[in-house]
């Protein structure tokens, strides 16, 4: 199995001018490509650790340095100039057979499905850039002006003063994974834990010096900041929900214990019986009178491996995803997010979205690529046996499926109605996992340690446990 996924990764992979420069999103014939036939950044992430693994760096190199001569092109969309900083979503290489030349075609939203804004490619691109430095010993690359000049332009963007009364960042809708419209406009977990992620890894890469020490002094103060808010705000356990439960509103001044004039009763019914005795989770989304309380494993896993979640915090989170495992594993790993919404909700939350129907695609749908952010985790909390555990159910069905992009139904017992086969970062996110399980040392490519200055006072439980 593990031959054959090398196979088929080998078999995405995109060369430009004779160098390899990334991996195509699905090697799927059977179906019309639409935009399965480019290299999409947050798609190719697994596929390049799959390679760094391997002892194979040079790809994801070429990557790195074509995505950031992409970065510097100019960006219209209908005569709107985006920010300088912003990373494309994706790209493809156009081979002109009357010149026989080869070119890079960028797409930042304007071609992409809904028009949406790709935030995480950004967040994304620094990770990766840390994981090749970390894999490789070479900081040669990071070092580069280029490099610090593109770290620089991704921050500045999410580190500019503003309106805003929150250090987390305001998206729209479909701004990271969850790619269409499914209600996590505003703070999306996903968003913040990649954002605090990307802003430790550059303190790793950014040179203290010159034009990255005023950065450098931005980034710790933004981290200070947003590590409290998400430990105090977007955390829930058993006694933060009840005393959510209790909560009394129009509360003014800065004394108010319910700062974001939560109404009780708008605390959907399924999380009480979903909260189990110990464990813990961050919730999808916090803003005034709105908290969004599903389960979103991306950001889970990514608050884990960044330490964005304290110690205590990541022991809850794995105490959840053990305690509710049929809900959160099931037949497939991994529910994208927890639980689906539907009916009423659903064509409101979604637009009457045909992809989005309940336990499908990003409502509810089961996504074999999150089994490397599952694996990393939980090597990350000391927990193993629960990455073993999901990689053998995973095996069970993905290679004799033809590695889908996702699974329906409330355990994922279904291929997905509209799931692309020989998906790549499934197959990535697979050998990816089996490559941790082998040897727990990779997991340091994409894990930070906890640090120890910025630890807050907590006014929260973390978890009943602490």
């Amino acid at each position: 199995m593990v031959g054959e996924a090398w196979d088929a990764l080998r078999r995405s992979m995109v060369y430009f001018r004779g160098q390899p420069v990334g991996t195509i999103a699905a090697v799927d014939n059977s179906e019309e490509k639409l935009n399965y036939d480019q290299v999409f950044v947050r798609d190719f992430v697994p596929s390049a650790l799959a390679f760094l693994m391997n002892g194979e760096p040079d790809i994801v190199k070429n990557f790195l340095l074509k995505t950031l001569r992409l970065q510097s092109w100019e960006k219209k969309i209908d005569r709107f100039q985006l920010g300088e900083g912003v990373m494309p979503a994706s790209f493809k290489v156009f081979h002109d057979p009357v010149r026989n030349h080869e070119t890079l075609i960028a797409d930042f939203g304007e071609s992409a499905i809904g028009r949406v804004a790709p935030v995480d490619s950004g967040f994304w691109w620094i990770i990766l850039l840390r994981a090749y430095t970390k894999s490789t010993g070479d900081s040669s690359l990071a070092d580069m002006p280029e490099c610090q000049k593109g770290i620089r332009l991704i921050l500045s963007l999410c580190l500019s003063e503003g309106f805003d009364t929150f250090p987390t960042l305001l998206c729209a809708d479909g701004c990271c994974m969850i790619d269409r419209r499914m209600g996590v406009y505003g703070y999306p977990i996903e968003i913040q834990a990649l954002f605090f992620m990307a802003l430790r890894c550059a303190l790793l890469l950014l040179k203290h010096e010159g034009e990255g020490k005023e950065m450098v002094e931005q980034i710790v103060k933004r981290l200070h900041a947003l590590s409290y808010h998400m430990r105090s705000y977007f955390w829930l356990d058993l006694k933060q929900l009840n005393d959510i439960y209790r909560y009394k509103t129009e509360e003014y001044s800065h004394t108010a214990v319910n700062k974001f004039n939560v109404i009780p009763d708008s605390l959907p019914e399924w999380v009480f019986d979903f909260m189990p005795p110990q464990g813990g989770f961050f919730i999808g989304n916090v803003s005034p009178a709105r908290m969004d309380f599903r389960w979103f494993a991306l950001g889970n896993c990514i608050a884990i491996l960044s330490s964005l979640a304290t110690p205590e915090q990541s022991t809850a989170i794995m105490d959840l995803i053990e305690a509710r495992w049929e809900e959160l594993v099931g037949e497939m790993p991994l529910k994208v997010c927890y639980p689906a919404i539907e009916s009423h909700e659903w064509k409101i939350v979604t637009g009457c979205d045909p992809k989005n129907t309940r336990w499908s695609y990003h409502n509810g749908g089961s996504w074999p690529v999150l089994l490397w952010l599952l694996t990393a985790a939980v090597y990350q909390t000391g927990r193993p046996q629960i990455a073993r555990r999901a990689i053998e159910v995973a095996e069970a069905r993905l290679h004799k499926d033809n590695w889908p992009e996702y699974y329906d139904g409330t355990v994922g017992r279904y291929v997905g109605k509209q799931a692309r086969k020989c998906q790549t970062w499934s197959i990535a996110g697979y050998l990816v996992a089996k490559m941790m399980l082998e040897d727990p040392s990779h997991v340091g490519m994409v894990a930070l340690e906890e640090d120890k200055q910025m630890k807050p006072v907590m006014r929260r439980s973390n978890s009943w446990t602490c």
